[in-house]
């Protein structure tokens, strides 16, 4: 571990991470050392990537360091989660290190500035790259009116957005994860659809439409996951979010007040969800695969299983820019699918 992650992690989480994006803002943190290698680009939705590696959403939630992660290598980030208003999110601590397990617990809460803030910051991002932004429900929307955040969000953020992740599996804000249900997500994903196609004639632009799924549904859930995804005519799957159910980590849970977890212990649920749901979906469905990326052959393994793109968090948390450089480096070239 270099002497800068050494000292960042001799600070409480939440400030490391805050100090992290101020040295990001800074330009601190260098940029890549070579020019990206174009056997890794790859194309989805009409979009070019440099190469498949981004940042997944949680890291850059208000949108202060789109720039700097481009820079740094990274072919696409993650905005978010964004909420319609802004909102505090859950009481602190909400973050926790498992730094002998590699792994990280949050219980963030969508903490954000806002859809309106977010999009001035996307648009005034002055490095080109592919930015998608990751979208959620106010805590103090009711479940019945969830579907009014996730419209708000998209209106509000559609000129600046490349994809949009519609977050329907967090565990930090309670019931969201209700939503994955098949009624209850085709109460959220119908009304984009539909507003989505208003909004392209406006801007003359498609924007994709994701959805973030959990990976404690089990075989049947995400088989079930993958049916509603078909029939919705979707445009892609992250998979997946942080794990609220993985054995040997229920006291760590417990102690952390709930959360979820993601690094190392999620890698094996989360390269088997993509796995399955590469089988379920056939070919022509994207995927984004994130949880327990911490080494290039994780990236390697994920990509052979079926995923298009990967995202990394936890695993830049601990061996930071590092850690790109050598995904970079050994990266097999993406599949065509």
């Amino acid at each position: 571990m270099s002497l800068t992650l050494r000292l960042l992690h001799g600070l409480p989480p939440e400030a490391a991470h805050r100090l992290t994006i101020a040295a990001l803002r800074l330009g601190l943190a260098g940029a890549a050392s070579d020019p990206p290698d174009p056997i890794l680009q790859s194309r989805l939705w009409g979009r070019s990537f440099a190469n498949p590696i981004g940042i997944a959403a949680g890291f850059d939630k208000h949108a202060e360091a789109i720039g700097p992660l481009l820079r740094l290598g990274f072919g696409c980030v993650e905005i978010g989660s964004v909420t319609p208003r802004a909102q505090a999110g859950n009481p602190r601590p909400r973050l926790f290190r498992l730094a002998a397990d590699q792994a990280v617990i949050n219980r963030m809460g969508f903490n954000n500035r806002g859809a309106d803030h977010v999009a001035e910051r996307v648009a005034a991002a002055n490095f080109r790259g592919v930015r998608g932004v990751s979208i959620g429900k106010n805590a103090d929307t009711p479940l019945e009116r969830a579907v009014d955040d996730y419209l708000d969000c998209l209106r509000k953020l559609y000129a600046v957005a490349d994809y949009f992740a519609i977050n329907v599996s967090s565990p930090n804000t309670r019931g969201l994860r209700a939503l994955q249900s098949r009624d209850a997500l085709a109460g959220i994903v119908e009304p984009l659809q539909e507003e989505r196609e208003r909004l392209a004639a406006r801007h003359g632009k498609r924007v994709p439409l994701l959805v973030k799924i959990s990976p404690d549904l089990d075989q049947d859930g995400l088989r079930d996951m993958a049916a509603a995804l078909r029939s919705h005519a979707l445009d892609g799957v992250i998979a997946t979010n942080t794990s609220t159910s993985i054995a040997g980590y229920e006291t760590e849970l417990a102690r952390s007040q709930g959360g979820g977890i993601s690094g190392t212990p999620l890698r094996d649920k989360a390269l088997s969800a993509a796995r399955l749901l590469r089988q379920e979906l056939g070919n022509a469905m994207p995927i984004i695969g994130v949880g327990g990326l911490m080494s290039a052959d994780d990236v390697n393994a994920r990509l052979a299983a079926g995923a298009n793109l990967v995202q990394l968090y936890t695993g830049f948390v601990y061996r930071g820019p590092a850690l790109l450089a050598d995904i970079l480096q050994r990266l097999n070239p993406p599949p065509r699918r």
